[in-house]
């Protein structure tokens, strides 16, 4: 592995997050590139030097240059991965013949996938072996990135002084990453959050209360546990920021697109109505089965997130969901 600076940073996905961190490292003078699917979203960026499509009200930084050429945009130092969870397969397999062997690829995708329940390190691994893996992970709205307003996130990755690396490449001031070598952790943490976030809406859309939320993001924080414990992470891990952090900032604001769904469920709302009209996925949605039946394999019971899973299926109404959850049996706290 070079110790050669990263200057050259390409962002794969040009929705919120990516257009976010593209904006925290081309303000740290670094050469960021942006990929987007959409042209219209690359032709804002690089005439206008904004992305109404998914940032909107923010002033981008002119140093970004957005292309819809993909090859092209393989061509740096570091590649942060933003496409969803659901997609990063696809993408990762299309840029995989030009990645050179310890080519360092940084996942910012929170979900698992659904069929293989692979996380997103996993499906790395699997279409581009020869890369050096690393997740970035934690409590972060995009808007709020991209104004500058203090960050903490983490960085996860097995190799120490490539995660240093990282560190320079990407922190700044108001953008703080921690670094662990817990992958797992830091990506189970992230996934299964959005699964809870639905939770905590939809009891905020039925007018539940503060406590009902306190309740949802406490047993469901041990939910996260159970499952990423079974999945091999550390404790530490998921105490910290891509886990307890995550979870607590996805669940109280309704500026999560997960919490807002949930809502929108919650007050009445259709699942069909509510996503079709959205530009922006909610990763919760199709990261909700996957998640409980990744739990399933490992024998670990979620009841908040097969609740969640049940709803957005169709298979159970709300008022049923909420009903037998408060129907369980009591229990010791750590049971």
């Amino acid at each position: 592995m070079t110790d050669q600076p990263i200057e050259r940073i390409s962002v794969l996905g040009g929705g919120a997050w990516g257009t976010a961190l593209a904006q925290v490292t081309a303000g740290i003078g670094r050469r960021v590139t942006l990929w987007a699917l959409e042209p219209e979203v690359c032709a804002a960026i690089n005439e206008r030097h904004e992305n109404p499509a998914f940032l909107p009200g923010i002033a981008l930084s002119p140093a970004i240059r957005a292309t819809a050429d993909l090859s092209a945009a393989v061509e740096a130092d570091l590649i942060l991965a933003v496409t969803p969870a659901q997609h990063m397969r696809a993408v990762l397999r299309r840029i995989a013949p030009q990645l050179p062997a310890g080519r360092p690829v940084m996942l910012c995708a929170k979900g698992v996938e659904q069929g293989t329940l692979a996380l997103m390190t996993d499906v790395l691994a699997a279409e581009a072996p020869q890369a050096a893996a690393a997740v970035l992970s934690g409590p972060g709205f995009a808007k709020d990135v991209a104004r500058g307003l203090p960050t903490a996130t983490t960085i996860a990755c097995a190799d120490a002084a490539l995660a240093q690396r990282l560190v320079t490449a990407v922190g700044a001031a108001t953008f703080r990453p921690y670094v662990t070598d817990d992958l797992v952790g830091a990506e189970i943490g992230g996934a299964v959050k959005n699964v809870l976030a639905i939770a905590c809406g939809i009891a905020e859309g039925r007018g539940l209360g503060e406590g009902a939320r306190a309740a949802l993001i406490t047993r469901g924080f041990a939910e996260l546990i159970r499952l990423g414990r079974a999945l091999g992470a550390r404790a530490e891990t998921l105490n910290g920021l891509c886990g307890l952090g995550d979870l607590v900032l996805t669940c109280v604001s309704r500026s999560s697109r997960n919490t807002s769904l949930g809502a929108a469920l919650g007050e009445g709302r259709r699942l069909a109505d509510i996503l079709g009209a959205r530009r922006s996925i909610a990763e919760g949605v199709a990261s909700a089965p996957a998640v409980v039946a990744l739990a399933a394999r490992h024998g670990v019971e979620l009841p908040i997130c097969e609740a969640v899973d049940a709803i957005l299926a169709d298979r159970i109404s709300i008022d049923e969901a909420i009903k037998a959850l408060l129907a369980r049996p009591f229990k010791a706290e750590n049971a």
